[in-house]
C-alpha cells in the first residue's frame, strides 16, 4: 500500500506511528531470538511511558475530538488504547503479553493510519489541525 499523504500539521503525530511500528519489529526480533521476555517487557513499559502515553494523550485530547466521542472509529481507537495500556502494564506472562502487544499495536497503528486519520484529515478544519499541532508541541516536546 503506498504511503498516504498527510496534512503538514498531522505529520508529526503520524510520524510517531512509525516509531510504534519500529518498536513492534524490535519485539518480533527479540521474540525470534529468544531474548529474556522480562527484560524486553521492561523495555516495553519504558517505551509505553516515554512514547505511547503522550501519543495517546495527543490523539484523545486533540485528534479524536475532530470526529467526536460518539464516532464508532473514535470509540474503537480509544478502546484499543485502553487494551494496549493494560497489556503494557500487565505482569502476568511477559512472553504472552509481548506477543499480544506486537500484534495489537501494529494492527492499531495500521487502523489509525489507513482508516481513522484519513477520515479525520478529510473533515478537520484548519483551526482543528492547528490545535493538534500546538498540543503535539506541548505534550511531545516538539
Amino acid at each position: 500500500m503506498p504511503p498516504l499523504e498527510r496534512h503538514a500539521l498531522l505529520r508529526p503525530v503520524s510520524r510517531e506511528h512509525h516509531e510504534g511500528l519500529l518498536f513492534c519489529w524490535q519485539i518480533r526480533r527479540a521474540l525470534a531470538e529468544g531474548r529474556d521476555p522480562i527484560a524486553q517487557m521492561q523495555s516495553g513499559v519504558a517505551f509505553y511511558h516515554r512514547h505511547l502515553l503522550p501519543h495517546f494523550a495527543i490523539e484523545e485530547e486533540a485528534v479524536f475530538p475532530v470526529l467526536g466521542a460518539g464516532d464508532p472509529l473514535v470509540k474503537r481507537a480509544i478502546s484499543e488504547h485502553r487494551r494496549l495500556t493494560r497489556l503494557f502494564l500487565s505482569s502476568d506472562d511477559p512472553l504472552r503479553d509481548l506477543s499480544r502487544i506486537e500484534d495489537e499495536l501494529e494492527a492499531h497503528i495500521r487502523f489509525e493510519e489507513r482508516v481513522l486519520f484519513p477520515r479525520i484529515q478529510a473533515v478537520a478544519t484548519e483551526e482543528q489541525l492547528e490545535r493538534i499541532d500546538r498540543l503535539h508541541g506541548l505534550l511531545a516536546g516538539g
